[in-house]
């Protein structure tokens, strides 16, 4: 471990008070979620170019206070005395007022200013007027700290982020996005790592703020960062001795996105992101799986909270680049993966025909840096992932229609996205266009899924009347566990024993007790394996 010159000597709490927590009760305080005022319509224009409730955003305070979800250990967690000044860099195109001035302010209120050497706004060339000189003038005006950086066209995500690191002088980079809020004590639990290590990079517990309300709420109680082998993000379970130690930071195979600490000259060290990867897509699985096989380490802090909100939708079109996704995918998979890509190659073999650029130069990265083997990582790190995604799955145990026995209804997605209610509809026939959104898989990871969707049947409360959700697959089971009872017909729900239920009449799915009687109750898959 690569020692860093910083003090061991730990404080006796938190670093600090937070600040301007003292509207108990406006709109969308203590994180609670707000809804328009009656006859106030919504605003159509601001959803569309934000893919989330941007009005609501005007109403809540930039100060807003939030609660504090964090394990009660952490609240009396030390920390060293001496930790590295952070510069943190927030990329933005386009983005909500409000929303941007809300990241900006939970960061001042919330951090200890004598750990803060500047903050980086980086505009990827936005096209709102306010985002120019309007924005200039107010952190003049009430944030010192706050730097703008402006890039001369549009480079994306991924590039965008690198602009904002060439920037940054202080020990340590923290990315974050500009749609995020920054909880209480939340900075010190990713420095304190880092101090101990360089080598170390450090991502905090990412919450949920609803894209409708702006309600702050736990994503989950903590899980280690993997994917499956098309490349979408997954979580395995936390291990036994982390489990042990819910206040301590664990390691993660990969991070989750964005949102991450390290040490500056770590980070240029590992070659900064691949600037070969275009707009966004990858970036993650790219450096989280350099940290690992280049002498790092990847460790979640779950004292560390910051919200942020999931868009509905993504609301900037394709930059006229094709499937830059999948471009970048494979260029991560041929730099790094090793044999392994032939696993992605084996879901999506179109991607082998794609030209991913040049490759020469992150391999010369990698064989300089004398990097370790793709199988040394999935027999060291992500150790136990084959067994919640194998290379090669097993049967799905049904697929088609979910088809109400007694009445022509079906279970219906339409253009429902993450965090929406799973609908009822009259069961579709011949219109292949339309039968996509009634085209399940039941997994063999017993999770309910669209077909061809990463999204999947999740039921968070054992209340009766709970909806039925689409959230992100994760493979973690839990509220997406379920079962198809071969006698009685009914779907389980196994975490909360309940069934799915349905109101004919009000065409609305939810969850019940379970009545073997009941007719609403029975489903039948259109194939079972």
């Amino acid at each position: 471990m690569e020692k860093t010159r910083h003090s061991t000597t730990p404080l006796k709490k938190s670093w600090f008070i937070p600040k301007n927590e003292s509207i108990p009760h406006g709109p969308g305080e203590k994180g609670e979620p707000f809804y328009l005022p009656p006859g106030l319509e919504l605003a159509k224009d601001l959803y569309k170019t934000n893919g989330y409730n941007a009005l609501v955003s005007d109403f809540i305070a930039l100060n807003r206070s939030l609660p504090d979800i964090r394990h009660p250990s952490c609240r009396s967690k030390k920390y060293l005395s001496h930790l590295p000044k952070v510069s943190i860099v927030i990329p933005f195109y386009n983005e909500h007022w409000s929303t941007l001035l809300r990241t900006v302010t939970s960061i001042i209120n919330r951090s200890p200013q004598q750990l803060i050497e500047e903050i980086i706004l980086v505009d990827d060339f936005s096209t709102k007027g306010k985002l120019k000189e309007p924005l200039n003038r107010y952190m003049s005006d009430h944030h010192t700290k706050v730097k703008i950086k402006r890039a001369t066209k549009r480079e994306g995500l991924i590039r965008a982020r690198l602009l904002g690191a060439k920037a940054a002088t202080g020990e340590v980079i923290l990315f974050l996005d500009s749609h995020t809020e920054a909880n209480v004590d939340w900075l010190p639990p990713l420095l304190e790592p880092i101090a101990i290590d360089r080598k170390t990079v450090v991502c905090p517990f990412i919450d949920v703020i609803d894209f409708e309300t702006l309600a702050y709420r736990s994503q989950d109680e903590g899980g280690r960062g993997a994917f499956d082998w098309e490349l979408y993000y997954k979580r395995l379970p936390l291990l036994p001795e982390d489990l042990k130690q819910p206040a301590e930071p664990f390691k993660s195979p990969v991070m989750a996105g964005g949102l991450f600490a390290v040490d500056r000259s770590f980070f240029w060290e590992l070659g900064g992101y691949d600037d070969g990867l275009d707009v966004w897509g990858g970036e993650q699985y790219e450096l989280s799986f350099k940290i690992w096989l280049c002498g790092g380490q990847l460790l979640d802090a779950p004292c560390s909270r910051v919200g942020h909100i999931y868009r509905k939708f993504a609301p900037f079109p394709n930059p006229g680049l094709g499937d830059f996704v999948g471009r970048n995918y494979k260029r991560v998979a041929e730099i790094w993966m090793d044999e392994y890509k032939e696993y992605l190659y084996l879901r999506r073999p179109h991607y082998r025909n794609m030209d991913a650029g040049h490759l020469s130069k992150q391999k010369r990265l990698r064989r300089k840096l004398g990097c370790k083997s793709f199988k040394w990582y999935m027999e060291n790190v992500a150790f136990d992932q084959p067994v919640k995604f194998p290379p090669v799955e097993p049967a799905d145990i049904a697929k088609g229609q979910i088809r109400n026995e007694v009445k022509n209804v079906c279970l219906d997605t339409g253009f429902r996205e993450q965090n929406e209610k799973v609908g009822l509809e009259l069961c579709l026939q011949n219109d292949t266009k339309m039968l996509r959104d009634q085209n399940f898989i039941f997994s063999w990871h017993k999770d309910i899924r669209p077909l061809k969707r990463n999204l999947c049947f999740d039921v968070s409360t054992p209340e009766r009347g709970a909806p039925v959700l689409l959230w992100n697959c994760h493979g973690m089971q839990g509220n997406q566990l379920w079962k198809h009872d071969e006698e009685t017909h009914q779907l389980v729900h196994l975490t909360t024993g309940n069934c799915l239920d349905c109101d004919f009449n009000l065409r609305k799915i939810f969850m019940n007790h379970c009545q073997n009687s009941s007719i609403s109750q029975k489903w039948t898959f259109e194939k079972m394996s």
